[in-house]
């Protein structure tokens, strides 16, 4: 028997477009399901300043394919010698909606992110007199502290310490991992949010090891015990308006995944929202699938809710997706969450 729900349309919290080829590649995979996107500033140089920016969201526009609707929201690379006047301006300008923190050397191009938080405090504190949220890559680098604690020293070392050295600053932890991640959100009574990915509910660390390394499941933050994959799929679908949609979908050539030292990443957005309707199914709670993928998001960065609708239907047969998108740049192999998907968008 057919099934069927209709959402709001729905938006992307955190998203990766990259840049020429790659770019013109894999953005209708996006905008065929998704209305708007906080874009990842990460390029290489990164987007830096508002006139960076600019120019970003005109080549992102440009590459868009005739007929789709969709909005980058665009987001500027934190670094120490970042201009809070000039990020004060685009912001006023509605041009950026936020500005992402990268710890210097936490994940893909992000070596010129931030070593000396005492050196974004003026930043930080413009930050929060304009209500400009701070996009922050929860992990510490430091080389002694274990790749699957990062998450939580983070938290501890780092989040706490510039929450309460910056009242009013309005934070959003991206891509959490953890129970303590989830934890840490529902501890604050405002001013804190999360997105969560859809791989980061599909896997934990075994499937990146066991049986042989698995390159098309390496993410950085790292997927990491069951316990804590549960904890985010309770979160995600618990209706709870401090967490909402974010894939952090990350393409890579597969020339660059299926390597000796391969890039982090996984690529969900072709298969995203049929994913996320099987774990909301799964849990019970597809009443609560529009909460957080189109309702949580615009409220937490207080921008309108989308006006069109997508609906999504469930068959008897599974959907057929490519294995890979060909691009300019090369193949992406889209993310296999191990399991037939029968949701499709309609």
């Amino acid at each position: 028997m057919t099934q069927s729900i209709t959402l709001r349309r729905p938006d992307d919290w955190h998203l990766h477009l990259r840049d020429g080829a790659m770019l013109q590649g894999i953005l209708p995979e996006t905008s065929r399901d998704f209305a708007r996107a906080i874009i990842m500033p990460n390029l290489v140089p990164p987007v830096v300043t508002g006139a960076d920016a600019a120019s970003y969201r005109d080549r992102i526009l440009a590459a868009l394919p005739q007929g789709d609707q969709f909005e980058p929201l665009m987001t500027l690379y934190l670094t120490e010698g970042t201009d809070p006047a000039d990020l004060a301006a685009a912001a006023a300008s509605g041009l950026i909606k936020a500005v992402k923190l990268y710890p210097a050397g936490a994940t893909t191009n992000s070596h010129g992110g931030v070593r000396d938080f005492d050196k974004v405090r003026g930043v930080l504190e413009k930050m929060a007199e304009i209500g400009l949220p701070l996009c922050m890559h929860g992990e510490v680098v430091d080389h002694e502290v274990d790749i699957f604690d990062r998450e939580a020293v983070f938290i501890d070392k780092v989040l706490e310490p510039i929450r309460r050295a910056t009242p009013g600053l309005r934070v959003v932890m991206e891509h959490i991992t953890t129970q303590n991640g989830v934890d840490y959100v529902r501890s604050a009574e405002k001013d804190l949010a999360a997105t969560i990915t859809t791989h980061h509910l599909i896997i934990n660390r075994n499937h990146i090891l066991v049986g042989g390394i698995k390159p098309h499941y390496y993410c950085l933050p790292v997927a990491k015990r069951e316990e804590h994959r549960l904890a985010l799929r309770e979160a995600a679908t618990s209706g709870d308006a401090r967490f909402f949609l974010g894939t952090d979908s990350a393409p890579h050539i597969d020339a660059l995944k299926e390597h000796a030292c391969g890039c982090a990443g996984c690529f969900t957005a072709t298969n995203t929202m049929s994913i996320l309707a099987h774990v909301f199914e799964e849990e019970g709670a597809l009443d609560r699938l529009e909460a957080f993928t189109s309702l949580n998001g615009p409220g937490y960065y207080g921008l309108p809710l989308n006006e069109g609708q997508l609906t999504l239907v469930k068959g008897d047969e599974p959907v057929a997706y490519p294995a890979k998108i060909e691009t300019g740049a090369g193949p992406v192999t889209v993310f296999d969450p191990g399991f037939p998907l029968y949701w499709r968008v309609a």
